[in-house]
């Protein structure tokens, strides 16, 4: 049950992102960031955290748990450090993921040739 749970959501999250593309004149650019700003706001009110108890992977996977991940850290290390930590925290918490990112990145661009769309 815990699999189909995750599945929806997180196919439900992907599916919004889709019709946007689909349906408006909205950029994937700023689809993307739409999606983190709905994970900022949602965990600076608080409401991440239970749905994330809930849809685990399904809303921590898409990028909205990329969002909450951010706001987290710049909450937390406020809460430490003060103002300065609004700059540093967000970073500090999701640094793991962006370096994986960018190594990732780096290693399939010498693997594959890239090529642009005709």
């Amino acid at each position: 049950m815990y699999y189909l749970w995750v599945f929806l959501i997180g196919g439900f999250i992907c599916m919004l992102g889709q019709m946007l593309i689909i349906y408006t004149n909205i950029t994937s650019a700023r689809i993307l960031v739409t999606f983190v700003l709905v994970g900022v706001v949602l965990e600076a009110f608080g409401i991440f955290e239970p749905i994330s108890a809930f849809a685990r992977a399904g809303i921590n996977v898409p990028i909205i748990g990329f969002g909450a991940s951010l706001a987290k850290g710049a909450i937390g290390a406020v809460k430490a450090r003060g103002i300065i930590g609004a700059f540093t925290g967000g970073f500090e918490a999701t640094a793991g993921g962006i370096a994986a990112a960018v190594v990732f990145a780096f290693i399939f661009a010498l693997i594959f040739k890239s090529k642009t769309k005709s």
